[in-house]
């Protein structure tokens, strides 16, 4: 039996980068809005029929320091996730969105869920909310999601996109996949999740600067 398609999707980024002053997908964030993509195309006939499909792209400015100045308007990752998403025709099928305030995996799907940008769609087995990312990180995603979002199993259906570089960041991502299920033990609501990782990312800074040797 073939599982039901899911026609909203949340597509999770993997950072940018700036080259002669411009702001640019990674190659690795442009592979994941090209899934959606394929997804989608693949999925035509019921991206059609759907009500309200919808593609939430998500990313405001990783891997930078709290304390950095953002890029400008319309250079944020989901941004420019978004205008790739258009330029392959996407908005001919589904109503895209951006959200750009996070930096990290649980802060793309508390934000998301706190710009109201899954208001009205009720996920589960018959209608799964669809997760497009690099299949070595999809597991975290989906433990996270179950935390933001109360789903697990079949209400959610893993999109990978491709990776030439898996095992190299598959070997990180089970080091990161650890540490969420250890760190967030016990946490539910997005408000201590939000704050539990901003006290994981005060320890980790101060373990690198004990381990740094001094100059």
């Amino acid at each position: 039996m073939t599982p039901p398609t899911a026609t909203v999707l949340l597509v999770f980024g993997r950072g940018i980068v700036r080259e002669a002053g411009d702001y640019l997908l990674t190659a690795e964030s442009a592979a994941r809005v090209d899934a959606a993509v394929a997804y989608v195309t693949a999925h035509e006939a019921e991206f059609r029929r759907a009500a309200a499909p919808r593609i939430v792209l998500t990313g405001g400015w990783p891997h930078a320091a709290p304390e950095t100045a953002g890029p400008p308007a319309g250079c944020h990752e989901g941004e420019l996730m978004l205008a790739r998403a258009s330029a392959a025709g996407l908005d001919r099928y589904a109503g895209l969105h951006a959200e750009t305030r996070s930096r990290t995996t649980l802060q793309n799907l508390v934000h998301t869920v706190e710009d109201g940008l899954l208001a009205d769609h009720v996920f589960g087995p018959a209608r799964p909310l669809g997760l497009v990312s690099h299949a070595w990180h999809l597991p975290r995603v989906r433990f996270l999601a179950g935390k933001v979002l109360g789903l697990s199993g079949a209400a959610l259906r893993d999109v990978p996109a491709g990776d030439p570089t898996a095992g190299r960041a598959g070997r990180r991502e089970l080091s990161f996949r650890a540490a969420a299920r250890l760190g967030y033990l016990g946490v539910h609501t997005p408000a201590d999740l939000l704050r539990r990782e901003r006290g994981l990312a005060r320890s980790a800074r101060l373990l690198n600067g004990w381990r740094r040797p001094s100059r």
